[in-house]
């Protein structure tokens, strides 16, 4: 009679022997290799040894999965002399596959680099990816064959009390569930947790050269109806650092003024209403509605306001621009993003619809002209609660959105409703008289019908893996692929199966790393975006290069 013990490690060891499978080994050392080709983003080796890794984890685990339906449906398994010799062939080509891979590291990363615009490297450290990534792998092969044994051990215990096809298959919903449970409660809850913590005490942060304003005009003021220690870290420094009339001047010598800007920390207020009607009494106590132009801004998680975007409308327009934005998270996007969802499009839309309703109310002949804008996620969050049909009555005047994530609703619509003979990475939508597709090297002007009463404008990175990425990428070449490539795309870039949605996945984390590629946009390339959606007077492309110098001069970065 067997002990307990017994019964349990039978199915551990037998675990251990069949998570090791040389078809296995052949897909991993297949995609292994295949996820050291280029892709949107420069990685460093660690970086690179860690995607290979789990691209040939992913390759693995597949392939026992697939082996594992088959031997449940017991259908016949290949044997003999003849699938000894195929499968000796195609360790051959797998290894072979990985060498090649290796030994190609260094061009390809450099052909990433070149469409960048950084310099090549002498060598990609193939040895240390290599051995960095048979270490993450074997690790990652560990901890599947753990969660393996787990399941076997409880199908052991079905099997006295049920069939034995429906005590497998109860016993991966079991397992399933436990470590999903596990992985959710134990890590992600408290991750979330402190992240939300930490975020927290660094929004609360006073910085010591971040001075309140002495202007009682101002938010944040002694007279403002939003306190200055409620209004955030990036809410304090936006305000704080807006561009005075006087720096306007060197661009706008007439009659410059301060632009105004309202923002409304998480902290002032406990719901989204409350802080969207708070920065609405304070952006009619500061005087916004008696600007030319009022832009109510979603910023992304943080709260961050991306002064490249803001202070170039601020010189175009003399300061004559009022600009509302409420934070809605302590996060990053991402982070907010997966810990509470709804949190930026509730705030988004609380914001706007307040705004609105009492713009709506004022003068036509004297009100301000009305737009939106938002990057990154704040791009979604807007495009998520604009009511573009409840508005037709009476519209807005434009939108200027950049860096839509993929998953946007107007930059989708844009995106995969473009004319045929328009790329995926800038596409033309209907005849241009609504929504107009920019980048850093153009795309507002061709066979455009004149703008409509509505101006939409998106300015997107060809190579933003953030806009770009999509699910099917894993089954299917994505559009933004096809020839022609954005200039900032290389043509070494090449589709594989699954491995190139985990690179461009990837991709997105690191997206943030060079100026004026991926994610990381910068003030001129938002000039030519901000001029064709508000249209100012006497605008031209000499005031606009004029306009570019001076924020090349102020930061090349910002």
């Amino acid at each position: 009679m067997k002990s307990c013990w017994e019964r349990v490690q039978m199915p551990i060891l037998r675990t251990l022997r069949d998570g090791l499978t040389p078809t296995g080994l052949i897909v991993a050392a297949s995609f292994f290799g295949a996820a050291l080709t280029p892709s949107m983003m420069p990685r460093e080796p660690i970086v690179q040894a860690t995607l290979a890794a789990v691209a040939a984890t992913f390759g693995y685990e597949v392939t026992l999965l697939a082996r594992s339906v088959w031997r449940y449906l017991e259908l016949p398994e290949p044997k003999g002399r003849l699938w000894t010799l195929w499968l000796l062939a195609a360790c051959g080509i797998s290894l072979a596959i990985m060498v090649y891979s290796l030994s190609k590291a260094a061009s390809w990363q450099n052909a990433t680099r070149e469409a960048v615009g950084l310099p090549p490297l002498e060598s990609a450290a193939p040895f240390f990816i290599v051995t960095v990534g048979v270490l993450i792998a074997l690790c990652l092969w560990l901890v599947f064959r753990v969660a393996g044994a787990l399941r076997r051990a409880v199908a052991v215990v079905l099997d006295k009390m049920l069939p034995r096809r429906v005590g497998v298959v109860l016993s991966i919903v079991l397992v399933g569930w436990f470590l999903w449970a596990l992985v959710d409660g134990a890590l992600v809850r408290n991750a979330f947790r402190m992240a939300d913590t930490s975020f927290l005490a660094a929004d609360l942060l006073l910085e010591p050269d971040i001075e309140k304003p002495a202007d009682p005009e101002k938010t944040g003021s002694t007279r403002s109806l939003v306190k200055w220690e409620e209004m955030g870290r990036w809410g304090r420094h936006y305000v704080a650092t807006a561009p005075t009339a006087a720096e306007i001047s060197e661009f706008w010598p007439d009659n410059a003024v301060d632009p105004i800007r309202v923002y409304v920390g998480r902290r002032s207020g406990d719901t989204a209403e409350e802080r969207a009607q708070l920065a609405l009494q304070e952006l009619i106590r500061v005087g916004g509605f008696d600007r030319s132009v009022l832009v109510v801004v979603v910023p992304p998680g943080t709260g961050w306001m991306d002064p490249g975007a803001h202070d170039t409308i601020d010189f175009m327009l003399g300061g004559d621009v009022a600009t509302v934005a409420v934070q809605y998270s302590y996060l990053t996007s991402f982070l907010a993003l997966l810990a509470h969802p709804d949190y930026g499009v509730d705030q988004a839309r609380a914001l706007f619809n307040a705004v609105y309703a009492h713009w709506t109310q004022l003068p036509k002949d004297s009100r301000p002209e009305l737009y939106v804008h938002g990057l990154s996620q704040g791009a979604f969050n807007s495009q998520a609660t604009l009511p573009l049909f409840d508005m037709l009555g009476d519209p807005i005047q434009g939108a200027f959105w950049a860096g839509s994530p993929f998953f946007s609703r107007y930059w989708s619509e844009v995106r995969d409703r473009r004319k045929a003979d328009s790329p995926a990475w800038r596409p033309n939508y209907g005849n241009g008289s609504l929504v107009r597709v920019m980048d850093q090297y153009g795309g507002l002007e061709g066979n455009y019908a004149p703008w409509g009463p509505i101006r939409a404008v998106f300015l997107n990175y060809g190579s933003d893996p953030i806009v770009n990425f999509t699910f099917d990428t894993g089954f299917r070449p994505p559009a933004w692929m096809a020839s022609p490539r954005a200039p900032d795309v290389s043509e070494k870039l090449s589709w594989f199966p699954v491995v190139t949605m985990l690179q461009i996945a990837l991709d997105s984390m690191f997206a943030l790393d060079v100026p004026r590629y991926g994610h990381y946009y910068i003030a001129p390339d938002y000039i030519d975006g901000w001029a064709a959606v508000v249209d100012p007077d006497g605008w031209s492309p000499e005031r606009a290069e004029a306009l570019k110098k001076i924020f090349e001069r102020r930061d090349p970065a910002i």
